[in-house]
């Protein structure tokens, strides 16, 4: 029996779980959230983890390895957080947590390891498609930002690569579409409008300001305190969440402008995924990853309206038809991701 260290780093929370590894048999012996900025680095959060999960669990051991998940760009096993003072390296955290090797990989390329270890009911399906475990996978996840990634079957395992498609060019399907193009880039004062400004928590709040703004469906009252208290804290520490607020009322149905939003910016995300899709006909499956798929399912199965947006592809659609499209519902898919990469280490 060993014992494996699996991290999920973000600039507002980290998770940590103590993995015992028995042959290829995976099994979480611990696991803790902490605030990340209650900590000055990394290595004394795993020490205070380490001794809880001691005190809490006779399975606890000593971890021999680790593979921390990271909300930011790793270079060379090094990364600077975006939102944290915290200055990560492989080579450092391995000597200083007693490891004989520390991994650091991008959180979506953890996500990217953690799909192909997902059980049934951590997914759901949209499209059963006819899957091949011979090719490629594609993972795609909007949440604060847009992620992509693929994975290539490679001897039985897979490898996993890395994507920064979410910043390629929004591609408009519509007259509205387009209107949406035109408002952004006023709003902005930029000269290209990226997929992920649409395709993301910012993209929700986008659609809507433009809906409301064209007059295209009338805002509540309740809803426009919402985006109106967040319009105001523009550049200060956020008090309320637009994006989660508008997604919350259109689930209840009760909010048209809310629900034009959402339908449009589901219908942008499939779009979105197609285009991906197009790029690497992915028929060992195409996961949709991030916490606004999983939170929105209702939306994003009812009416076929991001599924009817993905395979939208002119001469194309046949062949999207044939991928496996799965919805992604564990939202600890990225530790899992990293426990598996700790094992292989």
């Amino acid at each position: 029996m060993r014992y494996l260290l699996a991290g999920d780093i973000g600039g507002t929370k980290t998770i940590l779980r103590l993995v015992s590894a028995d042959g290829e048999t995976l099994k979480t012996c611990y696991e803790k959230q902490y605030v990340s900025k209650d900590f000055p680095d990394l290595v004394p959060l795993v020490q205070a983890f380490l001794k809880e999960a001691g005190q809490q669990t006779a399975q606890s051991g000593q971890p021999e390895k680790a593979c921390f998940a990271i909300a930011g760009p790793v270079l060379n096993n090094t990364s600077k957080l975006t939102n944290l003072t915290w200055n990560l390296a492989g080579d450092r955290l391995a000597q200083e947590l007693q490891l004989e090797s520390a991994l650091l990989i991008n959180d979506f390329e953890a996500i990217g390891y953690g799909v192909l270890q997902l059980e049934d009911n951590d997914v759901h399906p949209l499209q059963i498609g006819i899957p091949n475990g011979s090719a490629p996978v594609a993972v795609i996840g909007a949440g604060t930002g847009l992620g992509q990634g693929f994975l290539i079957p490679q001897n039985g395992k897979a490898k996993v690569f890395p994507s920064e498609g979410g910043h390629a060019d929004f591609a408009p399907r519509s007259e509205l579409d387009f209107q949406l193009l035109k408002y952004l880039l006023d709003k902005h004062q930029i000269a290209r409008i990226s997929a992920e400004r649409v395709v993301s928590g910012q993209g929700v709040v986008s659609i809507y300001q433009f809906l409301r703004d064209r007059g295209i469906a009338q805002e509540s009252p309740e809803l426009s305190d919402i985006v109106t208290t967040w319009e105001k804290e523009a550049g200060q520490a956020k008090s309320v969440d637009p994006a989660a607020a508008i997604s919350q009322f259109a689930l209840k149905g009760e909010d048209d402008l809310a629900v034009q939003t959402m339908n449009m910016f589901v219908s942008a995300y499939g779009a979105e995924a197609g285009n991906l899709a197009l790029k690497l006909l992915p028929y060992g499956g195409l996961y949709i990853a991030g916490g606004i798929a999983a939170k929105n399912l209702p939306l994003i199965t009812n009416n076929d309206v991001f599924l009817d947006a993905f395979t939208h592809k002119g001469r194309m659609s046949k062949l999207l038809e044939d991928i496996p499209v799965r919805v992604v519902l564990n939202p600890q898919v990225g530790l899992i991701g990293a426990a598996w990469c700790a094992a292989t280490l």
